[in-house]
Formats: C-alpha cells, sequence, structure tokens
C-alpha cells in the first residue's frame, strides 16, 4: 500500500513539474548508426507499404490493405511533436519496409537492434515485431514485401491466445546443403503489454552470446549455440534405424511380489468412516423444524400464469428458527475416521529380477552433422519490414536503432525512451480512477449491475464481519448469503477460494442493515442466491477466452443453479 501511495505521489508530483515547467519538445539525435529512424517529416521518401498478396494456409489469399500513418501518439503522449509509425487498421493486413543506404555485414562485429512500442489500445491479438531483411542481388523490392519475403532476424512482440512472447528468431544457413532453416529461441520472455512506451532491444555478440531486454533491463540471455530450436548445429551421432529391440528385452523395474499373501485382518469392507458413538444430540437441537420454510414476504408475481407455469411455489429460505438453537431436522451422529479402515489390498511390489533397463537403439555416425560455432555472422541485411496482422489498431513505433555499438543504443535511449516514459508513466497514473474500499469501515457498496463479483464479494464480507460478532444476527438479517454460502459448499469447493481470501475481519464490523425490500419469487422454487449471481459473472467474463474455460463455468452455473 505505501508503494502504492509512493508511486501515485511521485507521478502526481512529476505530472506537475511537467505542466509548470513544459512538455518537451521533439529534437532528432545527433547520434549515428548503420540506420536510425525517428519518422521525422521525410520518412515517406524513405518508408514504402507493400502492394503484394499474402496466401494464407487454407488457400485464402489477402491484400495487405492496412493503412500505416505517421502521427503522434493520441494515449499518454510524452514528448511534444515526437511521432511514429502508427498500424491504423483493425483486422488487417500490414505490410511496409524500408531499405539501407548500404547492405549492413554483422560478420564478425555486434549487432544491435533497439526499437520503441506503444501498444495505445493494448494488444489482443496480433504482432508488433519487426524483420530484418535479408540482402540479395534484386534488392528487398519494397512493393512486393510480404510474409515470403527473407529476412536475417526476426524480434519483437507477438500476443494472441496461449501465445503471449518476444520473438528472437534468426535464419541459418546449412553449410552442406545451402537449405535455410528458422531457428527459435526456447523460452522467450513475456512483452510489455501496457499503453505507454516500451523499448525492445536485442544484443548479439561475436562470441556468439545475445541479450534481451525491455525498458532497458535485461530479460534473457545466453547462447545462440545452445538456446535455439532445432539446434545450430546437428547431432554428432544419431539412433540406428536398423537396431530393433530384442523380443525378451524386460522394461518393467518392478513386479508385483508373487509370495505376498493378505494378511488374515484385512477386512476390505471396512468403511473409511462410521458415526461417532460419543456425539450426543444438542438439548437445543429442534427436530420437528424443517431446515428450509417458504419465504413469507414472497409475492407470486403479477404475469404468473398457472395454467401455463403450474401451481407457483414460494421460493425457500433458511429457516430462522433454526438459528436460535444448534440445528433443525432429523438428527445425525457425525461421522469419524474408522480405526480399522485398511482400504483395498494390494501386493507389494518388489525388483524385477528380469529387468534390463530401458533399452535404446546404439547410435551411429550422423551423415548429416556440420559444425558451425559462428552463427552470429548472419547474413548481410538490406533493410527492415513489418509485415503484421493485429486485432487491435493504433501500434505505434518509433526511435528504430540498427548499428554496432551498445553504448550509442543506451544513449540514443537516453535522449528519447528515458525521456517519454516516466512522463507517460505519470499521466497513466493520475488517470486511473480512485477504486474505493470493498472492506473495513470506509468500505462503498460496489454495483451489482457493473461489478457483480465485486458486489457479492463485498456482501460476504459484510455476512461475516457480522457472524464474528453474532453468528445468529448474521443468519437473520442475511438469510440470502447465509443460504447461499451453505449451497456453495454443499455443491462444491468453488466458493471457498473467496470465502478465505475474505475471512479475515476487517478493523471496524460493517453496520447491520435494516431490510429494503421483500424478495422477488422467481418461476423456480429457489430463487437466485449469490454464489449463483458470481458464477453468472464468472462466465461472462469468462466468454471471451472460450473454449474448455467457458464450459467449466457454463457447468458451474447450472450446478449452482440447482441448489
Amino acid at each position: 500500500m505505501h508503494s502504492k501511495l509512493a508511486l501515485a505521489a511521485t507521478a502526481a508530483a512529476l505530472a506537475a513539474s511537467v505542466t509548470a515547467q513544459g512538455i518537451p519538445s521533439f529534437s532528432p539525435t545527433a547520434i549515428k548508426a548503420h540506420f536510425i529512424e525517428q519518422f521525422t517529416p521525410s520518412w515517406s521518401e524513405r518508408w514504402s507499404p507493400s502492394r503484394a498478396t499474402k496466401e494464407e494456409k487454407a488457400g485464402e489469399v489477402f491484400s495487405y490493405v492496412g493503412q500505416w500513418s505517421v502521427e503522434e501518439p493520441s494515449v499518454y503522449p510524452g514528448i511534444d511533436g515526437d511521432e511514429g509509425l502508427v498500424v491504423k487498421t483493425k483486422a488487417a493486413h500490414h505490410a511496409i519496409s524500408v531499405p539501407f543506404d548500404s547492405p549492413l555485414d554483422p560478420k564478425g562485429q555486434t549487432l544491435v537492434v533497439q526499437y520503441e512500442v506503444k501498444l495505445q489500445k493494448g494488444l489482443d491479438c496480433g504482432g508488433a515485431y519487426i524483420k530484418l531483411l535479408t540482402d540479395s542481388d534484386i534488392g528487398i523490392q519494397a512493393e512486393e514485401f510480404s510474409d515470403k519475403t527473407p529476412y536475417t532476424i526476426m524480434f519483437g512482440p507477438d500476443r494472441c491466445g496461449a501465445t503471449s512472447k518476444v520473438h528472437f528468431i534468426f535464419r541459418h544457413k546449412n553449410p552442406l546443403t545451402g537449405e535455410v532453416e528458422e531457428k527459435h529461441l526456447v523460452s522467450p520472455p513475456q512483452p510489455k503489454v501496457t499503453k505507454t512506451s516500451a523499448l525492445y532491444t536485442l544484443v548479439v555478440r561475436p562470441d556468439q552470446t545475445y541479450e534481451i531486454l525491455i525498458n532497458l533491463e535485461s530479460v534473457k540471455s545466453g547462447s545462440l549455440l545452445t538456446d535455439f530450436s532445432p539446434s545450430v548445429n546437428p547431432p554428432k551421432e544419431i539412433d540406428d534405424a536398423t537396431d530393433l529391440k530384442p523380443s525378451d528385452w524386460v522394461e518393467n523395474p518392478k513386479i508385483t511380489d508373487p509370495t505376498a499373501v493378505k494378511p488374515a485382518d484385512w477386512d476390505e469392507d471396512a468403511p473409511q468412516y462410521v458415526p461417532d458413538d460419543s456425539a450426543v444430540k444438542p438439548d437445543d437441537w429442534f427436530d420437528d423444524e424443517a431446515v428450509t420454510i417458504p419465504d413469507p414476504e414472497a409475492e407470486k408475481p403479477e404475469e404468473w400464469s398457472d395454467d401455463d407455469d403450474g401451481e407457483w411455489v414460494a421460493p425457500s429460505i433458511p429457516n430462522p428458527k433454526c438459528a436460535e438453537g444448534s440445528g433443525c431436522g432429523e438428527w445425525k451422529r457425525p461421522e469419524i475416521a474408522n480405526p480399522e479402515y485398511k482400504g483395498k489390498w494390494f501386493a507389494p511390489l518388489i525388483d524385477n529380477p528380469e529387468y534390463k533397463g530401458v533399452w535404446e537403439p546404439r547410435k551411429v555416425p550422423n551423415p548429416d552433422y556440420f559444425e558451425d560455432n559462428s552463427p552470429a555472422d548472419f547474413n548481410k541485411i538490406a533493410g527492415i519490414g513489418m509485415e503484421l496482422w493485429s486485432m487491435t489498431e493504433d501500434i505505434l513505433f518509433d526511435n528504430i536503432y540498427i548499428g554496432t555499438s551498445e553504448s550509442d543504443a543506451s544513449l540514443f535511449a537516453s535522449e528519447t525512451f528515458s525521456i517519454k516514459k516516466p512522463l507517460e508513466d505519470a499521466l497513466e497514473e493520475k488517470d486511473k480512477p480512485v477504486v474505493p474500499p470493498t472492506t473495513g469501515a470506509d468500505a462503498t457498496e460496489p454495483d451489482l449491475r457493473t461489478a457483480p463479483i465485486a458486489w457479492a464479494k463485498y456482501k460476504v464480507q459484510e455476512f461475516l464481519d457480522v457472524a464474528l460478532v453474532d453468528p445468529v444476527e448474521a443468519v437473520k438479517s442475511r438469510p440470502q448469503v447465509a443460504a447461499g454460502l451453505v449451497a456453495a459448499v454443499v455443491a462444491g469447493l468453488g466458493f471457498v477460494g473467496l470465502v478465505f481470501s475474505l475471512i479475515l475481519p476487517s478493523s471496524t464490523p460493517a453496520p447491520v442493515p435494516a431490510k429494503k425490500s421483500k424478495a422477488v419469487a422467481a418461476k423456480k422454487t429457489d430463487g437466485v442466491t449469490p454464489d449463483v449471481a458470481v458464477a453468472e459473472a464468472e462466465l461472462k467474463d469468462a466468454k471471451p477466452a472460450g473454449g474448455d474455460k467457458e464450459e467449466e463455468v457454463k457447468e458451474g452455473v447450472r450446478t449452482r443453479g440447482k441448489k
């Protein structure tokens, strides 16, 4: 809490400072590199959108109709006049490229790729990566640039469904066959999905190591020789395809002990639990009272038709009489663990005397083996391309650096990203809504329509606060919440996480409000309890995810609705 308050105070102070001193204005950098792009007014003389088509696996052909624009950020602007290249069309294929003045040869030197991404509307499903295009005799052919255009490196964030990663892919040429194969980084880092600028930096050094930084912080590093799949170099030996496992080879390390006999006193039919013979029915147990009763305040709806809907039955509520004692209905002894229970008997396992181990075919030399210890000597790079599809528009690219100096890239970032980032963060923090507390003396009841889950949590916390002081009063004053909690326990453990997250009492117990309205009856014998409201809200939240998650929540709603 203190850290959040400190952050808010810092953001407010920074915002006030910016207001007092004025927003910094953009000025082009004086830093030199093989390629630097800040999208100054002459950008259109360098960059060219593609007019090619793209064929998907299903045979569909798409054109790159997505529009590009160079403009200032519309969300949390940091530097006045600082423009970037923006993906403008939602759910469309985009492609644009720029050639270098001369090819960049990474052989024997450090390669640095750095650029900013600003996800002004988030990133639901799409990419924000760039491609370093491979040099060729015919150039990059900007108007024909597509997903088929050869590239040397692909780097940057990508997110859709279960995929959320920062790509680092390089294309490597097999020295024996000449075949080019993509090498994908194993366990790539997660991207920063924020509406403020994020800086992505890739450094590949001549010693075959790499490093990925996000917002100037190292998030992944390693070796080109060991961290990619498929690996750069194939194995020296491979399995002999002609070697077959012998028919008498035994791979089971354990067997059932053939000499074992079930003990004579082992009773497999003994129950796991038995009634507690020492239990005594409480004196204040009401045998003749029902656990639930029809709600005396419920009224038959005016639109109810006995002919069409059948006989109307008032919804049930917990019997308030039960709260005056230990319980109602037929009393049954509680069950305890049966000390005689042993379960089904199984013979113990012993070492298999015939066990020979896990069989593996013998190894033979790999005829396709080669050894390339310098994969960082990438093919020459002729330019940059962005070939993207995204369900979210207004993705902004800015301050691209392609060069060979880590210090220059860092200095470039200090002139650009390091200035705008704190300003954007301050605006974002200032823009965050003030969330009223849902627990404690200052708690405010959330709106059921706009925040059903928060409302249900508030009601449960309110019930628990009162129950810790006076359980009987809690049930009397909030019978629907009590019924909902009981129903949730009976239905399963779906509500346990919520209850335990709220079980600790507030510093001041919530006051007990007076009942404001009569219960509204439905066309079923039971009314909708809070746990059903929560489940329905969970279903609403789960629908965008689809698939198994939605079916899982639907089943929860059906189960809770039957209670």
